[in-house]
């Protein structure tokens, strides 16, 4: 991870040369945008990450994750002068991972980076020459077909394309059908961090979004119910 490739998109001249010295330390390659036109026009696949400020002059961060969502599922961490929840929701909704609120430790932001870093990698992992194509494993409830080896789904024999987190959710919920999983059930098994009660609202977005992608009709899903009061399953 230490080879990781990072953009960096923030208008603030302190923050952007503070965080670059910080990764750069760490022995990550690092690219720095000024803005979010700037950024978009520096992104391609050699990024792993893209830490993107939200208040921006020209195109916000919030567009320019929704732009980079159209090419990309590298993760996306948010960093934002806004606390509500109302506003982080608003950034997991429009494509992003997770958010840092302004201001952040250096320690802090080193731990995310690392944490989304490690989920990443452990996506895209292909296992090269493990076992053949044929022994790949594969969960297959009610026309969805989440196969384990590549990282891929299938709903109704066609592929939908998944971030990492979307990924690892609707694994948790399908290895254990008619489970219910709590919200900090599903982020501590997830995000691999302690859970913290506003993590609800990240929780609820990424299944909203998981919904959003598997599901005929969202507003009325038939596999990822929730359980009220207790949390989520897959039927």
């Amino acid at each position: 991870m230490q080879n990781a490739h990072v953009l960096i998109v923030e208008d603030d001249a302190d923050i952007r040369e503070g965080v670059r010295i910080l990764l750069e330390s760490e022995g990550y390659a690092v690219t720095q945008a000024q803005d979010g036109t700037e950024g978009l026009r520096l992104f391609d696949d050699s990024f792993s990450l893209v830490i993107l400020d939200v208040m921006m002059p020209g195109i916000s961060g919030l567009k320019t994750c929704e732009e980079i969502r159209k090419r990309s599922f590298v993760p996306v961490l948010f960093l934002t002068a806004k606390s509500t929840e109302s506003d982080k929701l608003i950034g997991l909704m429009a494509g992003g991972d997770d958010y840092l609120i302004k201001p952040f430790s250096y320690a802090e932001l080193l731990g995310r980076v690392r944490a989304m870093l490690r989920r990443y990698y452990v996506y895209n992992e292909k296992n090269v020459g493990q076992q053949p194509e044929s022994a790949d494993p594969v969960i297959c409830i009610g026309g969805v077909e989440l196969h384990e080896r590549f990282n891929e789904v299938v709903v109704d024999g066609k592929e939908v394309s998944l971030t990492d987190l979307e990924y690892r959710i609707l694994h948790l919920l399908m290895k254990y059908p008619n489970k219910t999983f709590s919200a900090q059930n599903i982020y501590e098994s997830v995000w691999e961090e302690p859970y913290y009660y506003s993590a609800n609202g990240t929780v609820m977005v990424h299944i909203r979004n998981l919904r959003m992608k598997i599901e005929k009709k969202p507003d009325s899903p038939v596999h990822i119910k929730t359980v009220w009061g207790k949390g989520y399953r897959f039927e």
